[in-house]
């Protein structure tokens, strides 16, 4: 070795190092400084020769690839992507400097424009917020083939060939929601009718959500009928449209449940006065709307699916995966234990959400 031919007491180099290993100097210094684009052959050969040499540095205690993870999450105008996101760039700042992060924020959340950005190359691993939809199935089986892991987050889509999925149980939210619904209205003491708000059912999580709910009202709550599934494409404007014209036709509506993120629509639709009287309303997400809405009555109840929990939980899978140390709990088969918080007007925190 080269360490043999050095004068005692000499300093060994990076150009030693790169001379051991036969290649040059800028790779030896990518590989000790963790930058990426090196072979794992390569770093096992420049960190093996630093060691042997006697470099004086900290070198790695341990050896990765430079993994590169693609976030992909739509309509971003929405508070819980934006709280997503938020927490995806903070995580970023903190991890291991071998896992690096791009954020892909779509406009659209077609099935179309997620498995085109899923299929973009030069990305190791994908999280993706994405619907139960054929064209995602086989665009998480060919990037699964490719060696490419895919996890999912807020939505899960199950049978599929993906990882694991980040989030919370969306049938327990909405049998919780049915359960709160059932409770609250039982001193009334009448019979009385529940609408249901949502994006659209192609989101595995608004269907479980509804499921949830359904099972619930039917076993627990025989006073209370589902009136009326309404598709409000979380756009506050089509959904006050659509609930107003959905009170109409169901004056004895006690109750509202909102398994989507049109909860300013719920609310201006509930106070155009249509209804007899207010009816109870359950929602999703803590934000400063809703914060604002509890506070006020407007909203009873809401269910907050942990957003920033989701994002820890996507990243140590990964972390896990990609044969990381110290990346918590997480082990095959990779289970998601992020809870939900059921927010009313008396457990709210002082300030909103910013």
């Amino acid at each position: 070795m080269q360490k043999k031919d050095k004068k005692p007491g000499a300093r060994v180099t990076l150009a030693d190092v790169a001379a051991a290993t036969g290649v040059g100097s800028a790779t030896v210094d990518r590989v000790l400084n963790e930058r990426g684009n090196v072979s794992d052959d390569i770093r096992k050969r420049v960190l093996g020769a630093a060691r042997d040499l006697g470099l004086r540095r900290i070198l790695p205690s341990t050896h990765h690839r430079h993994v590169r993870v693609n976030v992909i999450l739509a309509r971003p105008e929405r508070p819980l992507i934006t709280r997503m996101a938020n927490e995806f760039r903070r995580q970023s700042l903190r991890l291991d400097r071998s896992i690096s992060i791009h954020r892909t924020l779509l406009k659209y959340e077609s099935p179309e424009a997620i498995a085109e950005a899923m299929s973009r190359g030069g990305f190791d691993a994908i999280i993706v917020d994405a619907p139960d939809h054929p064209l995602i199935h086989a665009t998480i089986r060919d990037l699964t083939r490719q060696g490419r892991p895919i996890v999912t987050i807020i939505s899960d889509v199950p049978q599929t060939e993906r990882l694991a999925y980040a989030g919370i149980d969306h049938y327990k939210a909405g049998r919780s929601a049915a359960f709160f619904l059932g409770r609250m209205s039982l001193p009334a003491n009448r019979p009385g009718k529940v609408v249901v708000l949502c994006h659209h059912i192609g989101f595995q999580a608004h269907a479980e959500r509804i499921r949830g709910l359904t099972d619930q009202l039917q076993a627990d709550a025989p006073h209370l009928e589902l009136a009326e599934i309404v598709r409000g494409g979380d756009d506050p404007l089509m959904s006050e449209m659509k609930l107003k014209e959905a009170f109409l036709r169901h004056p004895e509506t006690t109750g509202i449940y909102n398994a989507g993120a049109g909860n300013r629509g719920v609310v201006a639709a509930m106070r155009a006065g249509l209804l007899p009287r207010p009816p109870i309303f359950i929602g999703h997400e803590l934000t400063a709307f809703t914060w604002a809405s509890l506070r006020d009555g407007s909203m009873t109840l809401t269910i907050d699916q942990s957003p920033e929990l989701q994002v820890h939980y996507a990243l140590e899978v990964l972390m896990h995966h990609f044969g990381f140390e110290g990346t918590g709990p997480a082990e095959p088969p990779y289970v998601s234990n992020v809870p939900f918080v059921i927010y009313g007007p008396q457990n709210i925190p002082d300030l909103p959400p910013a």
